[in-house]
């Protein structure tokens, strides 16, 4: 009896062992999820003894244990096959095989929507945009690619239940749109309209199809001459892998249909290029005319090769916040900003990187405050002044624009913008301003901000910079 006591002992702290021995002679462990893993702490940085290296040591344990994937996939199987459950923190698991991405469950259950004034927040910003484009003479245009379960929720699990409101931020910015004159491919109304399936069922995005239908909804919105693949020919191969079977069983994928089209494209890649994910590429077509600069997401890997065959130079970029001197760089006759509908509350955070423009506002000094702004922030980036804050709710109303007079002479529109806190508290009364840095001294410039509406506005707040 003792002598089995040892060695059930011994087996078991031996089965311990393994994960930490095995680092020492398997390859080291990679994720299959869409984030950087724990790189191995040093016992003494810059600052001195690093005191937080133990945790941070079994941070690197945790993330790189040998046979991490392994065990990762069996215990993902043992849960997805008998239980019908996700492991995987990003992951939920649909019924007939569906997989969804968890970050687009606040959207399909209508739960903590945008407020209005963060709706005009972001329509807002993107009229300033295309306003300042369009007196440069470049075309633009703004998109939203839907979450696969707006579209195919019908083999999300349980959630139904537990919806909170039928409405979608989506559905709802568009009224701001409309009432900011944003050109506007609507890609939901297009995609709701098909009859076939197509997303990917263990993918979040669309397949090479619906990539298809949305490039020409996007050029026939812009009115640029392109090929139609309506009718183009197709081989269908079983050759596909989504990004969340990777992530949920990443040694136990099962690879799903895609579409192939016949027809070869006619455009080249700019250097070396690993994957259409890559944070920046740029592509040439000698037979095509125009040049493009499009602001995407991870919905433009499948979209750019359509893009691209339409343009003679286009230039793809996933950087954010938006660098609008990139599109003067490439001499862009159009400009596109594609994001999917999970990411539209981050739109509301994330400015585009551009010169504030000039207002003729008429001033009305009987209504001044001096108590309606707090935490501005003044520093400088590149060649320009960024001049953050925010502003007392009293004086926001939903549609009230945010203007900053420098030195009781020029006024700018400030973004109007969300803020991001650690309280969690909706915080949509933000704004950034970005001006030319040699418009201010070095010190004393006195900055007043305004707000209001219909090109007449009072000064809610004053300070030095």
């Amino acid at each position: 009896m003792k002598k089995l006591q040892i060695i059930y002992i011994t087996a078991f702290f031996a089965a311990c062992l393994v994960p930490s021995l095995g680092m020492a002679v398997t390859k080291q462990e990679t994720s299959s999820e869409n984030r950087r893993l724990a790189e191995f702490p040093k016992i003494k940085t810059e600052e001195g003894i690093n005191t937080q290296w133990l945790p941070e040591a079994g941070e690197y344990f945790q993330e790189h244990f040998a046979f991490r994937n392994e065990l990762v996939t069996a215990n993902a199987l043992l849960n997805g096959k008998l239980f019908g459950v996700s492991t995987a923190d990003g992951v939920i698991q649909g019924t007939d095989g569906w997989l969804y991405y968890k970050d687009s469950l606040q959207d399909y259950l209508g739960e903590e929507l945008l407020s209005e004034r963060s709706l005009f927040n972001i329509a807002h910003t993107l009229s300033m945009m295309q306003e300042a484009l369009e007196k440069k003479g470049v075309q633009f245009l703004f998109t939203v690619a839907p979450n696969k379960n707006s579209l195919y929720g019908e083999n999300m699990p349980y959630y139904d239940s537990l919806k909170a409101s039928q409405e979608k931020n989506l559905i709802n910015l568009q009224e701001y749109l409309k009432k900011e004159n944003v050109a506007y491919a609507d890609l939901y109304g297009m995609l709701s309209e098909q009859q076939e399936i197509l997303y990917h069922k263990r993918d979040s995005h669309w397949n090479n199809k619906g990539a298809s239908m949305a490039a020409e909804t996007l050029l026939s919105s812009l009115k640029k001459e392109h090929i139609s693949y309506q009718d183009e020919p197709y081989t269908v191969k079983t050759d596909f892998t989504g990004d969340l079977d990777e992530m949920l069983y990443p040694l136990a994928v099962t690879p799903e249909e895609e579409i192939y089209y016949d027809k070869q494209t006619t455009f080249a890649y700019v250097g070396e290029v690993g994957s259409n994910f890559d944070p920046r590429i740029t592509t040439v077509n000698p037979v095509k005319s125009g040049s493009l600069v499009m602001f995407r997401d991870s919905f433009g890997n499948a979209l750019l090769p359509f893009m691209a065959d339409a343009y003679a130079n286009a230039y793809f970029s996933r950087g954010v916040p938006y660098q609008m001197s990139e599109v003067d760089q490439k001499n862009a006759d159009t400009v596109i900003v594609e994001r999917a509908e999970r990411f539209l509350p981050e739109m509301a955070q994330s400015p585009p990187v551009m010169e504030s423009p000039k207002r003729q506002v008429t001033v009305s000094e009987e209504e001044s405050a001096s108590d309606g702004v707090y935490a501005v922030e003044s520093e400088m980036q590149g060649t320009f002044r960024k001049i953050t804050g925010r502003i007392e709710k009293k004086y926001l109303d939903t549609e009230s624009r945010i203007y900053v007079r420098v030195n009781q002479d020029k006024i700018y529109e400030a973004f109007p913008m969300d803020i991001s806190t650690e309280d969690g508290k909706e915080n949509n009364n933000g704004f950034c301003l970005y001006l030319d840095g040699t418009l201010l001294g070095t010190d004393g410039n006195q900055i007043e901000i305004l707000t209001g509406k219909d090109d007449s506005a009072h000064v809610i707040g004053e300070l030095t910079l």
